[in-house]
């Protein structure tokens, strides 16, 4: 009885020991932020794994179509980032902010009850949950920076998205298994998507802490805009914004899976999993090796990444090996681009115009990154799906190389 006591005890000192560690390393803030990311992630990823198909395969829109559709779904943030990141340094109420943007995605899950099968307002309601998104994406990551050390800022943003991708690694499978109870019920899909994005504003609301950088006066539009007089900012702004414009968005990787492996709708969810999967393992490692060996290098390593996945769509592999490869080469695309920028755009910023830089780099990216499914859509419908992503991965590649010539972060963590 003794052992087995002393056993239990020191195993739970063991796990209350690793979490105190983690806590020590990114701090309780970023974790607070990571579990309102998880649960958020959760419920917008149950309906980005049904939305392909529901779109196309259950009303009918063309290729096009659904790359405007898309791009508006990706790149709407785009318009309204700015506004986040400015209103939250302006009244230095990033958690305000950033908690309005939750719940109006929240909301908009029930709007696409009510849209059906229409196609406007379903664009409505998906610019208006991507508007809560823009929002709220600047001051969160405002409030992780400036809740982290400059030097372990990879790390941070590596917890945070890891524990984020947790989300998007749930999110698919309920959504299959919603479908699966309700006998492919979308609007089943819909609503319990509402049920936990409703959660993930109550765990904001209790959980995250407000952070206030002090002095610096407030912010101002002229300000913000000035920082891209910042040379090595600006040069990190649009780099990113160049890379977006030729990258290819989650949905079209997996549609054009989905087609070369002709994998049945109902398993159609399962897909994102795969990449997740690899972000969920990949984030805190590539985030940490940011820190090392600097965070463009990762930066750009990713995009290699993303060029293989699409090499790989248009090799002879086929099958769960081109399943397994392509989500894979997917999955370090991510994890080595999404916080990993944040993380080196972040300390070229002063704190109090943290969240206003951060939006204006998203913003870039984002803008470009809608540009880039509508043209995709477009060169799908008037070529053919191979011409397409050939010329998106020749393109891709190039920018690659360019950003790697040009090196627009040359020293320090950041570089």
């Amino acid at each position: 009885m003794y052992i087995a006591t002393s056993r239990a005890s020191d195993a739970a000192t063991g796990v209350a020991d690793r979490r105190g560690s983690l806590r020590r390393t990114v701090g309780g803030n970023v974790l607070a932020l990571g579990l309102v990311s998880l649960v958020t992630d959760i419920s917008s990823e149950m309906v980005t794994a049904v939305l392909p198909m529901y779109l196309v395969l259950g009303l009918g829109l063309s290729p096009f179509q659904f790359g405007v559709l898309d791009g508006l779904y990706s790149g709407v943030t785009a318009f309204v980032r700015l506004l986040g990141g400015h209103l939250g340094d302006r009244w230095r109420r990033l958690k305000a902010v950033a908690g309005f943007g939750y719940a109006l995605s929240a909301v908009c899950k029930l709007g696409l009850l009510a849209a059906g099968s229409a196609t406007a307002a379903i664009g409505a309601v998906l610019a208006a949950d991507r508007t809560g998104k823009g929002l709220r994406t600047a001051p969160r990551d405002a409030l992780i920076s400036l809740s982290s050390t400059p030097e372990t800022l990879g790390r941070s943003f590596g917890v945070h998205r890891a524990m984020d991708t947790v989300g998007a690694f749930l999110g698919p499978l309920a959504a299959m298994g919603v479908l699966w109870v309700s006998l492919g019920s979308y609007d089943s899909v819909f609503f319990t998507s509402f049920c936990v994005a409703t959660l993930g504003v109550l765990l904001l609301v209790l959980l995250v802490r407000d952070r206030r950088p002090s002095g610096g006066g407030r912010s101002s539009v002229r300000a913000a805009v000035g920082l891209l007089r910042l040379a090595p900012f600006r040069r990190v702004c649009c780099w990113a914004a160049l890379l977006g414009l030729v990258t290819i968005s989650d949905s079209f990787v997996y549609l054009l899976l989905q087609k070369r492996w002709d994998l049945g709708a109902v398993y159609f969810p399962l897909l994102p999993l795969g990449t997740a999967g690899v972000y969920l393992l990949l984030a805190v490692p590539l985030g940490q090796l940011a820190d090392r060996i600097g965070r463009w290098t990762v930066f750009l390593g990713g995009h290699v990444a993303l060029v293989g996945t699409l090499l790989l769509l248009l090799g002879p592999v086929d099958g769960l090996l081109l399943a397994v490869l392509a989500l894979a080469l997917h999955g370090v695309f991510y994890a080595a681009t999404d916080g990993v920028l944040m993380a080196a755009a972040g300390p070229l910023l002063p704190a109090e115009l943290r969240a206003s830089g951060m939006a204006l780099v998203q913003t870039g990216q984002a803008s470009t990154r809608m540009l880039s499914s509508v043209l995709f859509g477009a060169a799908w419908t008037a070529w053919d799906l191979h011409a397409a992503v050939l010329v998106t991965a020749g393109a891709l590649a190039a920018v690659v190389l360019a950003a790697a010539v040009a090196r627009p972060l040359r020293s320090g963590a950041g570089a």
